[in-house]
């Protein structure tokens, strides 16, 4: 799923296309602002995007053998949440409907 598939996904809950728009537009921005800044973005079912530094390091150019310096960075890592993993890996079924990431509703105490 690209941006665009993603706005047209959200346009079928909103209704409004540019309201859709402007809404993923927010989110992601703020969530790479936030990642940029060393954050780390959590969001509860979904999961995590943590900023991670490489260090600089020495590797080996697998056609040649040649041993190659690697510049330090920085990267991205996800951590899916356990409701995100759970439905991945079949552990916990698909909703037909709704939410598929919320929490079900607690059961009342008798």
């Amino acid at each position: 799923m690209n941006k665009t598939q993603l706005i047209e996904a959200v346009t079928d809950k909103t209704g409004s296309r540019a309201t859709a728009a402007v809404a993923v537009e927010a989110v992601l921005d703020t969530i790479v602002r936030s990642v940029v800044a060393g954050e780390t973005v959590s969001i509860t079912g979904f999961g995590a995007l943590l900023p991670q530094d490489r260090k600089a390091r020495t590797a080996r150019n697998p056609q040649t053998g040649d041993t190659v310096k690697v510049a330090a960075t920085r990267v991205v890592k996800f951590r899916p949440g356990t409701r995100f993993q759970n439905l991945l890996t079949g552990r916990t079924p698909m909703p037909d409907s709704g939410n598929c990431i919320k929490k079900a509703p607690k059961t009342p105490r008798p």
